[in-house]
């Protein structure tokens, strides 16, 4: 393999006379590209493509297509994909677009008069020295049609599983500083894999906006929802109910316990959680109903409003229990995307107050779609195997209209 991609680039350098000089680097690069992930396969597998060895570690699973923005234009890659583990070529440069994000910023903080003191005070803490005004607008624009064409693209096929989430930044919006809601789509498709579906900033969390915001995924083709996971905010549930209206609805866990121990004095906290917790840890979905009422009888007496709260929110806490019991952990809560939350933090925290919507568009989908690089290139997050179990575990009138639906 390695030697027929030396005889093509070989071929490549031939024509150099002959060729135009960007299109002639795009191609020796595209190829030079190809053999160094070539390389770094070998290495990662311990065999050549097809060879019989011993030595091997792991097995190819095909390509997938990548465009590489470069000095010389985009060049179109075929990246190798692993059967057992994630490859990501070094030569990509994974986090480039966030870091061009941080310019943007830095680059609209200048414009609109932010003092130099504070930009020089944000480009020490983003680690970035020596911009350009001219080249950072120029990147700016860039960006926004990147991240603009990835949030409009369709979504093709099913997605049982839906999380909603939202965190606040503080944007500058007519000279005032103001607390808004960047809310986030994560889906997970029949066949397994996870996928960032959308992102939109807004004044708050009320309805309307979350409608809008899903009814905008729907017209890009959201569709097959099983199950939405999110927090209980009044708006987001109205707005799944409006919007998802056949779909299950999983109250997140996490988000529920603290609610419950907020109203818990401190010294009897721990036997309370261990109570509740105990709800969770049931082999089957009748059982946790069982042992839901018998916590929330037994909590009654002294702690009467978490065992109300327990009772109300019943169906809610324990939707995900009708799923297959592989997948439970992962979806009881909001939990498996704090990884990203907590990096979306970290950015936003550092740039402080944006210069407006479109700043934080700007930096939190470039840092998305770097994430769904890596979910992309990455294993399934659930088995293909075990998403087929979807339909045998639903009542059979869902397994009616899945089957038609398929």
């Amino acid at each position: 393999m390695a030697s027929r991609k030396r005889i093509k680039l070989l071929e490549q350098l031939r024509k150099v006379g002959m060729e135009e000089g960007a299109d002639f680097l795009r191609e020796g690069l595209k190829v030079m590209a190809e053999a160094f992930m070539e390389l770094e396969v070998r290495e990662r597998t311990g065999a050549e493509h097809y060879e019989r060895s011993d030595e091997r570690q792991n097995y190819r699973n095909g390509y997938r297509e990548r465009c590489w923005d470069t000095r010389v234009g985009s060049v179109p890659l075929k990246i190798p994909r692993l059967r057992m583990s994630s490859y990501f070529p070094s030569l990509l440069e994974p986090r480039r677009r966030v870091e061009q994000a941080l310019l943007s910023v830095v680059q609209e903080a200048y414009v609109l008069g932010v003092s130099t003191r504070k930009v020089e005070t944000l480009v020490q803490a983003l680690g970035l020295n020596g911009i350009s005004k001219s080249e950072v607008s120029r990147i700016c624009g860039y960006l926004d049609e990147e991240v603009g064409r990835w949030r409009r693209r369709p979504l093709n096929g099913k997605y049982p599983y839906l999380w909603l989430d939202a965190t606040y930044v503080k944007v500058r919006e007519g000279g005032v500083v103001i607390s808004q809601a960047i809310v986030i789509a994560y889906g997970v498709r029949a066949t397994g894999e996870r996928e960032v579906l959308g992102i939109d900033i807004g004044p708050g969390e009320d309805g309307a906006f979350w409608i809008d915001f899903l009814r905008e995924l729907v017209s890009r083709g959201l569709t097959g929802v099983l199950l939405v996971v999110s927090d209980a905010h009044l708006g987001l549930k109205e707005a799944i109910t409006t919007v998802f209206g056949g779909a299950a609805w999983q109250r997140c866990r996490v988000h529920f316990m603290r609610n419950a121990l907020s109203r818990v004095p401190r010294a009897a906290q721990s036997k309370v959680i261990a109570f509740l917790r105990t709800i969770f840890t049931q082999p089957d979905k009748e059982s946790a109903h069982h042992q839901l009422r018998f916590v929330a009888d037994h909590l009654r007496p002294g702690h009467e409003r978490v065992a109300e709260m327990l009772e109300e929110a019943e169906e809610d806490l324990l939707a995900h229990m009708q799923f297959p019991t592989q997948h439970w952990r992962k979806l009881h809560s909001t939990n498996p995307l704090e990884r990203i939350n907590r990096e979306i933090k970290r950015r936003t925290n550092v740039v402080g107050i944006f210069p407006n919507q479109a700043a934080v568009i700007r930096l939190v989908g470039a840092l998305l779609m770097e994430q769904q690089d890596e979910w992309t290139a990455g294993k399934r997050y659930f088995s293909l195997e075990s998403m087929q179990d979807i339909r045998a575990n639903q009542p059979e009138e869902e397994r009616q209209l899945m089957a038609c639906e398929g």
